[in-house]
């Protein structure tokens, strides 16, 4: 993989580390990773009231050789405590790139692109159990768009990080595959059940915002894959903006519907 500079090469050395126990130091945490590669830096986040372990730390490697070493050696266990360890995602990335899915979406391929051809490119990071082309109904042709699916998250977590290939000589784009149910419980993300920005491959059913169950995301402009448009929301006691779940309110519609929210939950969780 190609890296241009230190902030480049360290996302693809740095690991998330969480369901620690609290009687796990920063010394003991670099000592058991030190096992499969050079730690460069060692952070458990902390309390800072308390000073007291939140669970979770982030563990950067000097090669990335290493991290994919020890995501190999997965179940880690320290101090009596199986933790799950992940890839850390840049904080820049679109939320829904931060749920655990092993389901990835691939855009602007090639209408000739074969599945050999999508095979070959994403199989050296990882077994792939399934790729999904989708032809128009129309033209008959396929679309510019594919979906891979590997029989690990860790696979999908690699190639996302990475973010662009050459697939048939032409730049493509990898996204995770996000289900709503996943989009709704934050499945396996570091700590993240919520999101303010939704992309939808699909481009149908569009909402402006989301929250998780318990309100902890901020408004913005998303869209997302519901069968038709998400329209007329209101608050819930959760303040989560999400009881019209089809749309037949505002802007609702069988394929582009942009749905109206209530600006701010008023429940007691209240996080619009």
């Amino acid at each position: 993989m190609t890296m241009t500079s230190n902030s480049d090469e360290e996302k693809f050395c740095k690991l998330f580390v969480a369901r620690l126990s609290s009687d796990t130091s920063e010394e003991s945490l670099k000592n058991y990773f030190q096992t499969w590669g050079e730690v460069s830096k060692c952070v458990i986040v902390k309390n800072p009231s308390t000073n007291q372990s939140k669970g979770f730390a982030f563990v950067t490697f000097v090669c990335p050789e290493a991290l994919d070493k020890v995501q190999e050696a997965r179940p880690h266990c320290i101090d009596n405590r199986k933790l799950d360890t992940k890839r850390a995602i840049p904080q820049d990335e679109a939320p829904e790139n931060k749920v655990s899915v092993s389901k990835m979406f691939v855009g602007g391929i090639k209408e000739d692109s074969t599945e050999d051809e999508i095979r070959n490119t994403f199989s050296p990071y990882g077994e792939i159990e399934k790729i999904d082309m989708i032809r128009d109904k129309g033209t008959g042709k396929f679309k510019r768009f594919c979906f891979v699916t590997f029989t690990d998250y860790d696979s999908v977590d690699k190639c996302v990080i990475k973010k662009h290939f050459e697939l048939s000589g032409k730049q493509v784009e990898v996204k995770k595959a996000v289900s709503k149910d996943e989009l709704i419980t934050g499945r396996g993300g570091s700590g993240v059940a919520a999101y303010s920005r939704v992309l939808n491959p699909y481009g149908r059913g569009a909402f402006q915002g989301y929250s998780s169950p318990y309100g902890y995301g901020s408004a913005g402009a998303g869209w997302y894959a519901y069968p038709s448009g998400i329209a007329n929301y209101t608050s819930d006691a959760y303040g989560t903006n999400f009881s019209c779940p089809y749309g037949n309110g505002l802007g609702g519609g069988p394929t582009r519907g942009r749905g109206s929210f209530t600006p701010r939950g008023s429940g007691p969780y209240g996080g619009w």
